[in-house]
């Protein structure tokens, strides 16, 4: 049984391709090509900044990134996109690739099935139907129900479209760009409240059916590796508009060529993506973020600023003693983490499978955080056959961010002992594809199971965690910002969090920031937001 791999031959630009030196000198210099720090390079480059990403792994996209063997092309990670394909689309990663003139091919699909304890649960994208689900399985009070929370989170999702995210950045200037935004939102009135709240309290508020609570808890589970409970109610109203307005996408070929788009946008706007350059350090001077040293290559000096798209545990790693005070250090270090992946990536013969859903997530009991309990299973060759050799399928199972990083520590991959907990750990995974195709045994052709330790090595994760758990009503997230001149952050560690959709708008508040206000607010005014800072100008330059 062979270890996830990462190696891919033949990207665009300089993904899967040998490492190229760097340049001496860059405007912004930007530490990992996760979605993060490309899309905060490719926003900077379409503004004319000269951008330089140093990523450690050969292939860019974090865990984002696709791999290939024996000619199937695999997701490392995400693999539900939504909006991807639409025009003047609520997708901040579909706002970015517009903004560098690319575009990624995508097949739509309706839905996707959720096997619960209390049976198969199809969930469609449209709402009407996933209303006919819940009466399916509860009753038409337990619907009423789900209207009731529909009709209290309609008011915020207008408030999250009011102010758009091109708008936002983590300064002062946010008054300017995102500020008459801002006053058009509250109009929402006393629904704002509830923004920064746990959404578990909405819920409490509206839903008495145990179903309902349940399956709201497991979306929220799925996107933020946290309960209802704990999960922020902004980040819910972004995703319940997201699912209502924009048709759910997959990119043709996987998640690579979203990530494959962006470093083709960059490049084409001057930017620059270095694979294999292992950062070792940022450089401070004088209280300003002046580079980063390279393990090979040197020093590559940085004009106006240095991103780290790393997480803040392995970005604190970075930054030398005594050049950040050590309350900052202290309190960034102590931010919680998820736990961390058990992967399956499997090839199979696929005799017979015509009618597979591409997206199935097994719940095995309604303890969501219990380890070997949740799996979520990705077929993508259900909906896009190139990513697998003809009458093959391709299988990506996993358990979302509930393995015990603990039960790996000290195990040196390679040997026995590694192995054998491996095959122990991921039999959950084999066990709920059965429920699905019940010989995928017999059919693998290609078996690869990725551990911790290997979401450690290949994604340079401390502890193979998947990102912050930053719980509402207990602790915020931290925005893009450090006490360090000209050092910011980006990714999953920072605000808005986790999630494809949150990872690329942090990018993309970095690099806004990095822009000087009176830059920023223009380009607003000059792009196609309508109605630009409420006072019914035309959008000029669309």
């Amino acid at each position: 049984m062979g270890d996830q791999t990462s190696a891919r031959s033949g990207q665009a630009g300089q993904t899967g391709a040998p490492a190229r030196g760097v340049p001496q000198e860059t405007d912004v210099a930007i530490i990992g090509a996760g979605l993060g720090g490309l899309s905060c390079a490719a926003v900077l480059a379409a503004h004319g900044y000269a951008v330089t990403v140093c990523e450690s792994h050969s292939i860019a996209g974090g865990a984002a990134h696709g791999f290939e063997q024996d000619g199937f092309h695999f997701d490392s990670g995400p693999s539900f996109f939504s909006g991807l394909a639409m025009d003047n689309s609520f997708s901040p990663v579909k706002q970015i690739l517009d903004m560098v003139g690319e575009r990624v091919r995508c097949v739509q699909y309706p839905g996707w099935n959720m096997h619960i304890p209390e049976g198969t649960f199809y969930c469609p994208s449209e709402a009407a139907g996933y209303r006919q689900e819940v009466r399916r399985l509860t009753s038409e009070k337990s619907a009423r129900e789900w209207d009731a929370l529909l009709a209290r989170m309609k008011p915020l999702g207008t408030a999250v479209e009011a102010v758009p995210t091109t708008s936002l950045r983590s300064d002062l200037g946010a008054l300017l760009t995102s500020g008459p935004f801002a006053l058009r939102a509250g109009r929402a009135g006393r629904a704002l409240r509830y923004m920064q709240k746990p959404f578990g309290q909405l819920v409490q508020e509206e839903i008495n059916d145990p179903l309902i609570r349940n399956l709201l808890d497991l979306e929220c589970f799925m996107l933020s590796g946290m309960l209802a409970r704990e999960t922020v109610t902004a980040e819910m109203a972004f995703m319940f508009t997201l699912r209502e307005r924009a048709p759910i996408d997959y990119p043709i070929g996987g998640s690579q060529a979203i990530v494959d788009a962006l470093v083709r946008g960059i490049e084409k706007h001057g930017g620059q993506v270095r694979t294999g350059q292992h950062v070792e350090r940022i450089e401070i001077e004088g209280g300003r973020a002046t580079g980063i040293e390279l393990r090979r290559g040197g020093v590559l000096r940085a004009r106006k600023a240095v991103v780290s798209n790393a997480s803040i545990w392995d970005t604190l790693g970075l930054i030398p003693e005594g050049d950040v005070p050590d309350s900052f250090r202290q309190e960034r270090a102590a931010t919680p983490q998820t736990d961390s992946f058990m992967h399956l990536h499997l090839g199979i013969d696929g005799t017979g499978l015509e009618d597979l859903k591409i997206h199935q997530i097994v719940v095995n009991h309604w303890d969501l955080e219990a380890a070997q309990n949740v799996v979520g299973i990705s077929i993508p060759t259900a909906v896009d056959p190139s990513v697998a050799p003809p009458g093959k399928h391709l299988i990506h199972a996993y358990t979302p961010a509930t393995e015990p990083f603990d039960l790996w520590e000290g195990l040196r991959r390679g040997t026995a002992p590694y192995e054998s907990m491996k095959a122990e750990r991921s039999e959950v995974l084999w066990k709920a594809l059965e429920r699905i195709i019940p010989d995928v045994r017999d059919r693998a052709e290609l078996v690869l199971v990725g551990s911790p330790l290997t979401h450690k090595r290949y994604l340079r994760r401390d502890r193979g965690t998947y990102g912050a758990a930053m719980r509402a009503g207990e602790t915020r997230f931290s925005d893009q910002r450090t006490p360090v001149e000209g050092l910011w952050l980006a990714g999953d560690s920072v605000n808005p969090g986790i999630g494809v959709p949150a990872a690329a708008m942090s990018g993309m508040i970095a690099a806004h920031s990095i822009l000087p206000v009176w830059k920023h607010a223009t380009w607003l005014a000059r792009s196609r937001m309508p109605d630009w800072l409420g006072l019914g100008l035309s959008p000029r330059g669309a």
